[in-house]
């Protein structure tokens, strides 16, 4: 007894929860993974937002491999079960990597003291994919999962779930007047930072009840490498933290080197930054690019209120960019990164925005100039960055569906995750529940005779 499984979004999440299904024999042709958009052969390298593998995994190419980092997974699965699910995302990125000889596991292990008297250091393991590797990647799942029968609908919007009569309504192409209906017998739905606002529209249409997340909002902080080399080679993706008894916490986060770039996003309109790192030696630039991201606890709607603060950061249609001595850098294909240039009054406006928080982030700055001495000015922000997380709805642990729509499965970013890993899990571990759903299912169907059930005692 089959169903029929919709999956919303073609991101990391989805695709993981399709390999899951057909890898062990669940009909292809009853899944169904709808996306906003394209097929990896028609993706084009700066559509990050959208698309085959979604944002990380067409622009990041970091596994990290620890329950600390990237959401919650372990108070769901367990640590045990958290460890082995992430284990399957790391070998389906090598599974379809065209060198998966290449793939490499960087492990620090002892914080070095220079460190200690100002920051505290997030040691955890981390696979490098290679930025470089994931189109190939994106393409070689892509055609596995066409190959055994996964049907795609790209380049279409979802704009409507009903959860209550198991239906989806979105328009897509060909262009129509006519709004398009999908039906479903579970939904997985696994949109990224795009679908992040849909998310919250369906959590606000059927009052899910849900948890409270913080604010994650700061900016991408770039700088010649060799002024963090010493660090670099102890923790090649370093995490720099700190915490505060007013609620308030900050780390570097997505650190990326040697061919680094900063990288543009586009989320309800506004213009925001991220960073990634290229394999190919020709991008080599010498640059080190992370974010400095604040963890603000206690912030009503942190979702609006970071919405707001996004806003105010914008400026001739971009984001912003404040230097002591440098310009904005170039991206991958050597065009100039859009941000305007700011001067060191306006960054007061940006002080005003953040209400009174970004002081924070200018003392973090201050003592990492002291930790890495040779830093002093040679340095450039852009602003903001920005990881939008809504209100995590309440799910049922064992599959991850919604206390009050046992059909519905929400995983990845629409259940707070914050990485490639963690959202990868969760689609594995929903899968797997759906696996066992179905066997269960079969068996009874098995056993099914002439309109009566076989007595087993």
């Amino acid at each position: 007894m089959n169903k029929r499984i919709v999956i919303v979004g073609a991101g990391v999440a989805g695709v993981n929860a399709a390999t899951k299904l057909v890898d062990n024999g669940y009909p292809g042709n009853l899944i169904t993974i709808i996306d906003m958009g394209k097929d990896p052969y028609n993706r084009k390298p700066e559509e990050v937002m959208t698309g085959m593998l979604g944002a990380g995994g067409w622009s990041d190419g970091k596994l990290t491999y620890h329950t600390a980092i990237g959401g919650q997974l372990s108070k769901y699965t367990g640590e045990e079960k958290a460890m082995e699910l992430m284990d399957q995302v790391i070998t389906n990125f090598k599974r379809f990597h065209p060198k998966p000889e290449e793939v490499q596991c960087s492990n620090p292990i002892a914080e070095p003291e220079f460190i200690k008297p100002y920051f505290g250091l997030r040691l955890f393991p981390v696979w490098h994919v290679g930025t470089d590797y994931l189109s190939e990647i994106a393409k070689n799942w892509y055609d596995y999962l066409v190959e055994k029968g996964v049907k795609f609908i790209w380049k279409s919007k979802v704009t409507s779930i009903n959860f209550d009569i198991n239906e989806l309504k979105y328009e897509g192409p060909p262009i129509s007047e006519v709004v398009k209906v999908l039906s479903y017998d579970e939904l997985i739905f696994a949109v990224g930072k795009s679908g992040i606002d849909f998310a919250q529209e369906l959590a606000n249409q059927y009052e899910l009840p849900d948890e409270p997340k913080s604010v994650q909002i700061g900016v991408r902080f770039e700088a010649p490498q060799h002024h963090f080399q010493k660090l670099i080679d102890i923790s090649y993706d370093f995490k720099l933290y700190r915490k505060f008894d007013t609620g308030v916490s900050l780390r570097s986060f997505c650190t990326n080197n040697n061919a680094a770039y900063v990288a543009v996003e586009e989320t309800y309109g506004d213009v925001t930054y991220n960073g990634h790192a290229k394999k190919d030696p020709k991008y080599l630039n010498g640059m080190t690019n992370f974010g400095i991201i604040m963890e603000l606890n206690g912030i009503k709607d942190p979702f609006e209120w970071s919405r707001n603060v996004v806003n105010k950061l914008q400026l001739d249609s971009t984001g912003l960019y404040y230097s002591p001595s440098r310009q904005p850098s170039t991206t991958s294909e050597g065009n100039g990164v859009s941000a305007t240039p700011i001067n060191w009054l306006q960054l007061l406006g940006v002080m005003d925005a953040f209400e009174g928080y970004f002081e924070y982030i200018v003392d973090f700055i201050d003592d990492m100039k002291k930790v890495f001495p040779t830093l002093e000015d040679d340095w450039g922000i852009y602003i903001p960055e920005v990881k939008y997380l809504s209100p995590e709805p309440l799910v049922n642990y064992k599959d991850l569906s919604l206390t009050k729509f046992s059909n519905v499965h929400f995983v990845g970013d629409a259940l707070s995750a914050r990485g490639i890993t963690v959202s990868g899990a969760h689609a594995i571990y929903v899968a797997e529940a759906l696996l066992e759903q179905n066997s269960i299912l079969n068996y009874y169907d098995d056993e099914w005779y002439d309109g009566d059930i076989i007595n087993f005692i």
